[in-house]
This record gives structure tokens, C-alpha cells and sequence, in this order.
């Protein structure tokens, strides 16, 4: 409703939880453009962007370095 009498030309709706199912349905039929960002994807913002999240572990993955080994 806002985004009809604003003079936004699109918006964005986030939820801490999941969209319905008929919700591609509801957004197709708006005039403007609406970015929806349900749980698991405001997670992975939140992590990409560092927001709201901290580090707690790093983890080194070791790989053979084929150079050392080369061959004679």
C-alpha cells in the first residue's frame, strides 16, 4: 500500500521469515518493482557484507604445493 501513494518507483520488503507461496503472484501484479529478502537470504547479505555478525573461527585448508615436488 505504501509503495502505491509514495512517489518511489520500487521498494524492497524483508522478512525474518519466509515468503508464502504466492507471493511471485502478488508481485507481479504491482506497478513497481519490489526486492523481497526472505530469512535465508538477509542471512547471507548479513554475512557477505559483514553486518550484524562476527567472525568466531577461521579455518586453514592445506593443499599440496605441486612445485615442491617437482621431478628431476
Amino acid at each position: 500500500g505504501t509503495l502505491a501513494i509514495s512517489d518511489t518507483n520500487k521498494g524492497v520488503f524483508i522478512t525474518t521469515s519466509r515468503f508464502p507461496k504466492d507471493v511471485e503472484n502478488l508481485r507481479s501484479r504491482s506497478l513497481k518493482p519490489i526486492r523481497l529478502i526472505d530469512a535465508p537470504k538477509l542471512v547471507k547479505l548479513m554475512i557477505e557484507f559483514n553486518v550484524g555478525v562476527s567472525t568466531d573461527k577461521v579455518y586453514k585448508i592445506k593443499k599440496i604445493d605441486s612445485d615442491f615436488f617437482t621431478e628431476e
